[in-house]
């Protein structure tokens, strides 16, 4: 696949994590990620459930055999992604559990059972038709700790990497950074609860709506790589940061140049999207109840992508809620 796809998934993935995060509160888009993190920071515990629909997934590609293209497309049409979990502050621990629910001829169904501690992850080994592993290993958990890895491969552990409150901090200025720089009035609407079609139980007093349509995807992608990226590298430059996730400022400082110093070569190839991106649908719903807290949130997108110098074409929608 080319290029400009991996680019364009990317995008959109963190698009997706801003609007997840930042339609907290009807306010202005810095204020409401400031009241919305705040809010999430007083919670001790709380309880998630997640699913994600593949409604349609077709890849048309020279450099993908057709056999394979439509196998790995049957077997994904349809499919259930879902992940269920608690979380709880002190102690810290998180408790998850990832489905793979495949439709048509390939009908399958596993979970992945995760526990995350302070210093440990362990991943519960599951039995996977397709892809069979010895079942004396099959229901066993997997313990990943990353002080023993760090000694196995002669590298120094990095106790910072693990400290839960810190990578909370920096998450929240990497979002603030972000959100800083979208317009309010361009991306995120109103709607009135009534009209959200929410789940029986879901009680919201707000439901805001982030969007990304054909008219605006140029511009909201051209605002994160020319003018929050560049803020979030200041975010990571910041000493407290530059140790925990092990970066040099020296090489955060030459990527900021070089973002800063291609933003005419960047504007030059966002021109091409109207040539070969079709954004029919993407937009995630966030409602939140009395205390401004998200309690529900949906996705609907639908994208088409078609490349004519490389005749490489996806077609991708995708349902969700949270």
């Amino acid at each position: 696949m080319s290029k400009k796809l991996s680019v364009l998934v990317l995008t959109m993935v963190l698009l997706l994590t801003v609007a997840l995060v930042g339609c907290s509160k009807k306010l202005e888009p810095k204020e409401a990620v400031t009241t919305g993190t705040t809010n999430a920071m007083k919670l001790n515990s709380y309880e998630s459930k997640s699913q994600f629909t593949i409604k349609e997934l077709t890849i048309t590609s020279a450099s993908v055999p057709s056999e394979q293209s439509a196998m790995v497309t049957s077997m994904l049409k349809n499919a259930d992604i879902t992940l269920d979990g608690v979380y709880q502050k002190e102690p810290f621990q998180s408790e998850m559990t990832l489905g793979i629910h495949l439709k048509g001829d390939l009908s399958t169904s596993f979970t992945i059972p995760m526990v995350m501690t302070k210093d440990k992850l362990y991943v519960k080994i599951p039995n996977i038709p397709f892809y069979p592993l010895p079942q004396d290993v099959v229901g066993k958990f997997l313990i990943i700790d990353p002080q023993e890895l760090a000694k196995q491969s002669g590298q120094e552990f990095n106790p910072a990497a693990m400290d839960q409150e810190k990578s909370q901090k920096f998450a929240n200025e990497v979002i603030a950074a972000i959100m800083n720089e979208y317009d309010q009035a361009t991306y995120f609407f109103d709607i009135d609860p009534k009209d959200a079609k929410l789940p029986q139980g879901v009680e919201a007093k707000q439901v805001v709506q982030f969007k990304i349509t054909n008219d605006n995807v140029k511009q909201a992608t051209n605002t994160f790589i020319t003018k929050a990226l560049p803020k979030v590298l200041d975010v990571m430059s910041k000493d407290e940061y530059a140790g925990m996730l092990q970066v040099k400022k020296e090489e955060l400082a030459e990527a900021k140049k070089e973002l800063q110093s291609n933003t005419s070569e960047v504007s030059k190839k966002l021109d091409e999207l109207k040539n070969y991106l079709t954004v029919k649908q993407f937009d995630i719903n966030t409602a939140l109840n009395k205390d401004n807290i998200p309690v529900y949130q949906d996705l609907n997108a639908n994208v088409e992508m078609n490349d004519p110098a490389t005749k490489d074409n996806v077609k991708l929608s995708v349902t969700g809620y949270t």
